[in-house]
Formats: C-alpha cells, sequence, structure tokens
C-alpha cells in the first residue's frame, strides 16, 4: 500500500509539472495577444504577433501605455481561473486551472517590480506614460510583493486540496514548488529563437518567484475545501504540449501581422 501511495503521488508530481508547462505557455501567449489587440485599433499602429513576443511598425504615443495590457489581460485570467475552480470538479481541469491562475499572478506581478526599476520594461512604460515618479513606482512595487505573498499562501491551500493528508510543506514542495521550478527547462523549446533575457530569465523570474510565494505560504497552511479528485492521464497533457508547440513553431514563429 506504502507503494501504491507513492506511485500515485509520483503520477500526480509529474503532471503537475507538465501541467505547469501548458499553463505557462497558455499564459504567456494570452499576454502577447492583449498586448497586440489594443494596438491594432490604433490607426497607424501596425502589430505583429509572434510565439513568444510582438512588435510593430508606426508610431503613437498611447502605444506606450498599451503595452501594460498583456499583464492587466493575464491578471484578469488568474482571477477568473480562481473564480471557475468553485464550479470545476476534481481532477485535470481543476489542477490547469489552478497553473493557470499562478501562471497569471506571477507572470503579471513581477513585472510591475521591475516596470518600477527598469523603465524600459512593458509595465515600466506604461508607469512612464502614466506619469508615475519613483515614489509611486516605489508603492506600488511594493503592493505587488505584498499581494505575491497573500496570493502564495491561498495558492499553496488550493495545491494541498490535491493530497491533504501531507504535511504541508512537504506536499507543497512536491505538487507546486518543484514542478514549477522543474518546469522551467521544459519550457525553453517553446521560447528559442530569441535573446538570453526573453528565452530564458522570463520564466527564470516568473517561475521562481512563484515557486518561492507558494512554498513560503505552505507554512501553516490548511487544504482549502472543494472537489479534488485525481487528475486523467498525462497523456492528454503531453498531446496538448504537442500541440501548442507545433502551433508556436509552424504557425506564429515567424509573424501574424493583426488587422
Amino acid at each position: 500500500m506504502i507503494q501504491t501511495f507513492a506511485a500515485s503521488r509520483m503520477r500526480l508530481f509529474l503532471h503537475s509539472t507538465l501541467l505547469a508547462v501548458l499553463a505557462f505557455n497558455l499564459v504567456f501567449f494570452l499576454q502577447e495577444v492583449f498586448l497586440v489587440l489594443p494596438k491594432a485599433l490604433v490607426p497607424g499602429l501596425n502589430p505583429t504577433l509572434f510565439h513568444n513576443n510582438h512588435n510593430w511598425s508606426g508610431s503613437d504615443p498611447i502605444a506606450e501605455l498599451l503595452q501594460g495590457t498583456g499583464a492587466l489581460a493575464i491578471l484578469i485570467a488568474a482571477l477568473a481561473s480562481l473564480a471557475l475552480l468553485r464550479r470545476v470538479g476534481g481532477g485535470t481541469a481543476r489542477l490547469l486551472l489552478l497553473w493557470i491562475a499562478f501562471s497569471g499572478f506571477y507572470q503579471a506581478l513581477p513585472q510591475v517590480v521591475i516596470g518600477a526599476l527598469v523603465p524600459m520594461n512593458d509595465v515600466g512604460r506604461a508607469m512612464t506614460w502614466l506619469g508615475l515618479g519613483s515614489e509611486a513606482k516605489g508603492v506600488a512595487a511594493l503592493f505587488a510583493v505584498l499581494v505575491m505573498m497573500l496570493v502564495g499562501r491561498m495558492l499553496a491551500r488550493l495545491f494541498l486540496g490535491f493530497a491533504p493528508d501531507g504535511k504541508p510543506g512537504r506536499t507543497v514542495l512536491l505538487l507546486a514548488t518543484l514542478p514549477a521550478l522543474l518546469a522551467i527547462p521544459l519550457i525553453l523549446p517553446f521560447r528559442v529563437p530569441g535573446s538570453l533575457d526573453q528565452v530564458v530569465l522570463v520564466p527564470v523570474i516568473m517561475q521562481g518567484a512563484g515557486a518561492l510565494f507558494v512554498q513560503l505560504g505552505a507554512m501553516r497552511a490548511q487544504p482549502a475545501p472543494g472537489p479534488q479528485g485525481p487528475p486523467s492521464p498525462a497523456i492528454w497533457t503531453l498531446a496538448a504540449l504537442a500541440l501548442v508547440l507545433g502551433v508556436f513553431h509552424l504557425v506564429l514563429r515567424p509573424g501574424i501581422n493583426v488587422f
């Protein structure tokens, strides 16, 4: 029975890692879509969407503000995923929604911190357009860190729900922290080609931040109530990853001009 229990935990760990990879790429692409669509509505701006980035030709001052719409979109996606968790039963769908929430929060909120320090960051450019001074940026960065801490505790409770009979710290390490970190090398093939910061640093910073705050949130956390049935076979997640990888490199890698 002990061996069966250990094997079940290992399968859940591996499946959670694959879902972390899938969620990261879906959320990052959603961010790029919502960086492109608002620009496509501005006369004189002609944006191009790629699998891991976007650019545009033409000029309009509003483009600086619109560099913040991607982070806003994935933050909304994270909140929507949490709302859907109340309606979804256990299994793969629930665990995927949890990872989408993880990716949405920890891809959006670190950008606020970076933007307060690096004006050429996407969110930093939006802050500059809004006329935020250094003090206001500092307050925004501190608020983002506080929210990341609170989100980490909330997500830790939700991850614990998939294995409520274990020690909180160890269970979150197995189901969230290690999968978030081990997902990083698996994410890289979805992001090439590109510069080092674009391909490597983005997933390292965002997955690393999420792993840190969720693990910290596991301290004395209690499992969140809700249906927590086991995920379906990982073959379907592998198929979804293969499909996303194919679309990224065969369709989106050359770039798609929007409108």
